[in-house]
């Protein structure tokens, strides 16, 4: 079933060995939605045993996705849960039309003789298009914690929390930054500013139709492996949104810009000539690495948790860049240089 938005989803046979989670989201208008299939396992579980110390649960599901880099979710709960965050992994899908295997072990999963389990994959804010995912095995097992070896592939939480910032060996200020607007895509904003005791001052803002993009030279780090998630780090100059919070509203959306012109410059770029006449959904990721509200107070820091797979792709060229865009009726605006432009916070192997 589905949730929020105006995806519909269906699960279908094929025929051939496997299932397929069909999700068309063509009909949906602001890419915040959920679709997921679900199924109770607890009566082919040992509840008695799941309920001793040390044992857990196991999902692994064998998957094969149309679009990528995408995210899917394994969670598992019962009729007694209360927080649907716990128990959630996210499992970062680099690859289209490639099978991927996921797991996810749970810790301490709160369980009773009698309890209604439920296993269950998600699919969220893919875009808004059609998508498909195929699902050739779906297995729950109860598990002793200290033999069952590590998860497949790589379980990243969700929302996970913000890391202290001098936990950081690199910070790395964008090499260009803009803002562009998709309603009026042929124009430039590389003069985008505000007057300030007679100076002028350059901004980047989100809001309506426009965004911000960034870039970075990440040469220096070819050839290295990430360690752990990362921060994306902006520094407020103004806010305005409403004074009540909506859900899914009021939020920074921050995603990966996976094509188009890879050498772009603020002086000039527009939505048309960053895209290079590709269609906006292939050139910028519409599932978000994280969704998050800003620091409104002038001079606050906002720290976006950027996960490992995503600067991976970024020191290997893979991902060309971020982009920003406001979710809902807010409009921000962060300095564009100096010390307070955008800047990248992550670590890597020595």
């Amino acid at each position: 079933f589905s949730g929020d938005g105006e995806a519909e989803i269906d699960l279908r046979g094929t025929g051939k060995g496997y299932a397929t989670i069909v999700v068309d989201a063509t009909s949906d208008r602001r890419n915040v939605w959920w679709a997921l299939i679900k199924h109770r396992v607890s009566e082919n579980l040992d509840l008695e045993q799941l309920a001793q110390p040390g044992w857990e649960l196991r999902v692994e599901a064998r998957i094969r996705s149309s679009h990528a880099p995408r995210r899917v979710n394994l969670h598992v709960n019962t009729q007694r849960t209360t927080d649907f965050h716990s128990h959630l992994m996210e499992y970062d899908i680099p690859e289209a039309e490639k099978w991927h295997t996921i797991s996810m072990t749970t810790q301490g999963f709160p369980v009773e003789v009698g309890d209604s389990v439920v296993a269950q994959m998600a699919l969220m804010d893919w875009g808004l298009g059609r998508y498909r995912v195929d699902i050739d095995s779906f297995k729950v097992d109860v598990v002793e914690a200290s033999s069952a070896g590590p998860d497949l592939d790589e379980p990243l939480p969700y929302h996970p929390p913000i890391p202290e910032r001098n936990s950081f060996e690199y910070v790395v200020p964008a090499t260009e930054n803009a803002v562009i607007d998709v309603a009026e895509p042929w124009l430039s904003f590389g003069t985008w500013s505000q007057i300030e005791k007679n100076e002028r001052r350059q901004l980047l803002t989100v809001g309506g139709s426009m965004r911000v993009v960034l870039r970075w030279d990440l040469e220096a780090f070819a050839g290295r492996n990430v360690t752990g998630h990362g921060l994306l780090e902006l520094t407020t100059h103004a806010v305005q949104k409403s004074a009540i919070d909506a859900e899914n509203s009021g939020l920074l959306r921050v995603v990966e810009i996976l094509g188009g012109d890879p050498s772009w410059s603020r002086a000039d770029v527009t939505a048309d000539s960053l895209l290079q006449g590709e269609p906006l959904e292939e050139v910028v990721n519409p599932q978000m690495i994280i969704d998050w509200p800003v620091t409104e107070a002038a001079g606050g820091k906002t720290w976006l948790v950027i996960s490992r797979p995503v600067l991976q792709r970024l020191i290997d060229g893979r991902t060309r860049g971020l982009a920003i865009r406001a979710l809902g009726p807010i409009v921000a605006s962060f300095p564009a240089g100096g010390l307070e432009a955008p800047r990248l916070l992550f670590n890597v192997e020595n």
